[in-house]
């Protein structure tokens, strides 16, 4: 695929999600953000440059899945069990360090308080979020997708369109989009300081990890899955 100022930050990391790291580098959102197309993205930056370290990135055969090429149902699979296994593993020891540095360089650095209770609400709210998808949401897009192909009727919906879950867990992403950005924003990019101990600095790149994580996270299903949710569901809307 050839890419162009047009093109969608979506498109392109779902095309090829080496991407993701370019986008990342010039701190461009691609999930949540990734309906914006690339000459909108980089209305403060050198688009060109961007434009060419994506191409740069692209050269060679690709070697990361396709994952706009998957079902919905293997794609729920996928982020049930990397992106929402990965988000329970973490929580419990993301609460407990910024917990920790909060307490032992709270004095010296008063941030770390607020990072510490946005970590214990994106646990909480991630929780209950997961929870929504994986008891209502997925199950009925894996039964629309069953449906679809098939050729038999829809499921029925207990939530009428499904336009309106997808629209409620955007929002949910949107939120703890901005609360990790605040907590990237607070650390300077999860810079360590120099009286950073070894707890400070695992702390900050277990932060670090889980929003890229977050991000790869989002995009599967703000930018790939919901999107396929909408066109199975299109002609029952229509109807």
């Amino acid at each position: 695929m050839r890419f162009t100022r047009e093109t969608t930050i979506g498109e392109i990391v779902s095309n090829d999600f080496r991407t993701a790291a370019v986008f990342q580098e010039f701190g461009i959102d691609f999930c949540c953000g990734g309906r914006r197309t690339l000459a909108d993205a980089c209305r403060d930056l050198d688009e060109d440059a961007v434009l060419t370290a994506v191409e740069r990135v692209c050269e060679g055969p690709a070697s990361s899945a396709r994952f706009d090429t998957w079902s919905p149902e293997q794609l729920i699979g996928h982020i049930v069990a990397n992106h929402h296994a990965y988000v329970r593993r973490a929580m419990p020891s993301l609460i407990a360090f910024t917990q920790k540095i909060a307490a032992v360089h709270g004095s010296r650095h008063p941030e770390l308080a607020e990072i510490a209770r946005i970590t214990e609400d994106i646990a909480a709210e991630m929780t209950s979020h997961m929870a929504k998808e994986e008891r209502v949401l997925f199950p009925y897009i894996g039964a629309l997708s069953e449906a679809v192909r098939n050729g038999v009727p829809a499921p029925p919906a207990p939530f009428g369109l499904v336009e309106n879950p997808i629209r409620m867990m955007e929002e949910d992403h949107d939120a703890a989009g901005a609360a990790m950005a605040r907590i990237r924003e607070l650390t300077s990019g999860y810079a360590v300081p120099e009286d950073g101990c070894t707890t400070y600095r695992v702390c900050l790149e277990e932060l670090n990890a889980f929003e890229r994580d977050l991000h790869e996270h989002v995009h599967l299903e703000n930018n790939i899955l919901f999107p396929a949710a909408r066109k199975l569901a299109s002609p029952i809307a229509a109807g």
